[in-house]
């Protein structure tokens, strides 16, 4: 369920700005795994997967990457787990 707490978080982000129109939208979602990509003309871009091991436990990893108020990219590489929320910022 992790995943879907990152998903929302995702696409809160995404549709923050409504001027933006969507460049890509892929999207393919199963019963044990997942996996999505989208990308604004704001400049915002995201991909994630997620695969369901064991009997409740999700395994995800994905990015997304943004333009800040101040004109630096940011980009996060996260993954997510029985262990929790593990994100990284990286030099974009």
């Amino acid at each position: 369920m992790k995943f879907v707490i990152v998903l929302a978080c995702l696409l809160a982000l995404a549709y923050a700005n409504e001027e933006a129109d969507v460049l890509k939208s892929d999207s393919e979602v199963n019963v044990e795994d997942f996996k999505y990509a989208y990308e604004l003309s704001n400049h915002i871009k995201a991909i994630q997967s997620g695969v369901l091991k064991e009997h409740d436990n999700w395994v995800v990893s994905g990015e997304y990457e943004y333009v800040a108020p101040n004109g630096q990219l940011v980009k996060v590489v996260y993954t997510a787990d029985e262990t929790g929320y593990h994100p990284k910022v990286v030099e974009a």
